[in-house]
C-alpha cells in the first residue's frame, strides 16, 4: 500500500501518467486514511486515452483504496479499487492485489478501443505496480 499511497512516484513506475499531484490531503482525525491524499490531480497519455484529471480517494487502512473521478476532460467515469491481502504460503509473506476498475469516455469511442484502453490501464497498473514493489522502492527517492 505504501507504492499505491505514494503519488508523487507514479510517472517512474505508472506508464503514461505524467504528472500525479495530491491537491488535499485527510488529516489524523481518520486513522485508516491519515497523511493519505484525498484528492489527487494526474495527466495521462496511454492511447487512445489522453487526459488530466481528478481521482477522490477513500482509504481502509492497508487492505483497500477506491477512487472516483471528481473531474476530467475526456474521462466521464473513473472508478476502481486496489484490495490487498497478505497471504503466507509456507515461510514467505506475500500480498495479493486485487485491481477494479470501470471507466466511460465523453467522446464516442468504439467498444474495442473502450476495451483498448482499458486494458491498457489495468495492465500498466498491476505490472508496473509489481515491478517497483519487486524493486525495493516504496516511495520516490527511496
Amino acid at each position: 500500500m505504501a507504492v499505491i499511497a505514494d503519488f508523487a512516484a507514479y510517472p517512474e513506475w505508472a506508464k503514461g501518467v505524467t504528472t500525479a499531484e495530491v491537491k488535499a490531503s485527510f488529516d489524523d482525525a481518520d486513522p485508516a486514511a491519515a497523511g493519505r491524499a484525498r484528492e489527487v490531480f494526474f495527466a495521462l497519455d496511454v492511447s487512445p486515452i489522453k487526459d488530466e484529471y481528478t481521482l477522490s480517494y477513500v482509504w481502509e487502512g492497508d487492505r483497500q483504496v477506491t477512487w472516483t473521478l471528481v473531474q476530467g476532460k475526456m474521462l466521464r467515469s473513473l472508478d476502481g479499487a486496489y484490495i490487498l491481502r497478505e497471504r503466507s504460503p509456507g515461510s514467505t509473506v506475500s500480498t495479493e492485489v486485487t485491481y477494479r476498475l470501470a471507466l466511460d469516455v465523453s467522446i464516442p469511442l468504439i467498444g474495442m478501443l473502450k476495451r483498448k484502453g482499458e486494458k491498457i490501464l489495468i495492465d500498466t497498473a498491476l505490472k508496473g505496480l509489481k515491478k517497483r514493489v519487486e524493486s525495493g522502492r516504496t516511495s520516490s527517492g527511496a
